[in-house]
């Protein structure tokens, strides 16, 4: 076995509660430990809230672990209620299977599935067939109700209305723990920290049941240096299907996360070694730009791989220097003559009244002139057939006329 993976994990700064701790330690030092977390298909592409937990998951195997990716099928049915205030709106089967595929597409960037070295499972596949009356007698008769609503993760939905679908959750995700446990030896389960009240559950159901040792460990949440969600834009979410957020905006949204936030990013993101990361980040000057466009080729190289990094790191170096020829491209047709209607055709704005705000604040140029309002495209760049659009000082598309 290679260096204890508690150290590589902690001196990361990725643990954040943790049951056991000495034994897990122990165990993860002496023996190759199969371990799971659990990702709900509630969206056809992972994004990155699941970061931290997909990188996590590659530290534990390359020290030697066996990795289970838990698709949640059944529990999708169900809908976690943790840190939510309203209850999550139900999904198709034909629309879980659809989210569960594309999933494994993606986890296979950073874990590898090869010869039984990682497994990917779905809970359908042992939840939906349950008889409830037996489920109830099995599992049902060792958890406390008043234990339960003490839980964070009820909390929150306790004031607008907890239904008693969503009150299943804890019980199924305790469950899943328990088959795992006893199909594949799973003994550990690993996620975000909101989800520490189902985890610990779930550990404990089988200390309880079978008198076995199982151990629960949680990661910090990606959140800022402000304590809000990393992974949102204006656009929306910041998700990891390119068809989704472009391997550009997923560049540039590295490229510009507060300073403050650089170190934390390259510690549960990257495979960068930790002194290096203390290095790079050690003055909060200019000297943290090269910090963060280390970070934005990082991890975009993880997730779309080394070949996309360099072209878009290519685009982003041609954006700043002029450069049209390796520029970022968009395409608008020639009837879109208002330059509102472009703005918001390049997905540069969500709306007509956004990119007039931002005109009016002199954000925009076309090629070296700043725009004013009721801007029309010239029948001179009409007929050179492209021009650049500059949004702010870190936004350059060259948008070709068809």
């Amino acid at each position: 076995m290679s260096r204890n993976v508690f150290d590589v994990l902690k001196e990361r700064d990725f643990i954040k509660q943790v049951v056991f701790e000495d034994e897990l330690y122990n165990k993860l030092g002496e023996e190759s430990v199969t371990f799971y977390i659990g990702f709900d298909p509630t969206a056809d592409s992972l994004h990155v809230g699941h970061f931290v937990q997909l990188m996590a998951m590659a530290h534990m195997q390359k020290a030697g672990h066996r990795p289970i990716a838990l698709i949640g099928g059944g529990t999708a049915m169900v809908g976690d209620p943790s840190g939510r205030s309203d209850l999550r709106s139900m999904m198709t089967v034909e629309t879980i299977q659809r989210n569960c595929d594309a999933f494994k597409k993606q986890m296979e960037r950073f874990i590898d599935f090869s010869d039984g070295k990682a497994l990917m499972v779905n809970n359908a596949d042992w939840l939906l067939p349950l008889n409830y009356v037996n489920f109830l007698r099995d599992v049902g008769a060792l958890f406390s109700v008043n234990r339960m609503l003490t839980a964070e993760c009820y909390k929150q939905r306790l004031e607008k209305g907890l239904t008693f679908l969503e009150f299943n959750y804890m019980l199924m995700q305790s469950y899943d723990f328990l088959v795992l446990f006893e199909k594949y030896g799973c003994c550990l389960q690993l996620g975000g920290d909101d989800q520490w009240s189902n985890i610990l559950s779930g550990a404990d159901l089988i200390r309880r049941k079978l008198g076995k040792p199982a151990f629960a460990l949680t990661f910090s949440l990606l959140t800022t240096s402000e304590g809000t969600k990393m992974g949102k834009t204006a656009k929306g979410a910041v998700w990891l299907d390119a068809n989704k957020t472009s391997p550009y905006d997923f560049y540039q949204y590295w490229r510009n996360v507060d300073d403050n936030d650089v170190e934390k990013c390259m510690k549960l993101l990257t495979f960068m070694p930790v002194e290096e990361i203390k290095e790079m980040t050690a003055h909060k000057d200019e000297r943290m730009n090269k910090a963060k466009i280390r970070l934005a080729y990082e991890v975009t190289k993880i997730v779309h791989g080394e070949e996309i990094a360099n072209q878009v790191q290519n685009q982003v170096s041609a954006s700043f220097s002029n450069d049209s020829a390796n520029m970022p491209k968009k395409q608008i047709e020639k009837s879109v003559t208002d330059i509102c209607d472009i703005l918001v055709a390049t997905e540069l704005t969500k709306s007509r009244g956004e990119a007039r705000r931002l005109i009016e604040g002199g954000g925009v140029k076309i090629n070296d002139n700043t725009v004013q309002s009721n801007y029309q495209l010239s029948d001179e760049i009409k007929k050179q057939g492209k021009f650049v659009l500059h949004k702010g000082k870190k936004v350059h598309l060259l948008i070709e006329i068809i």
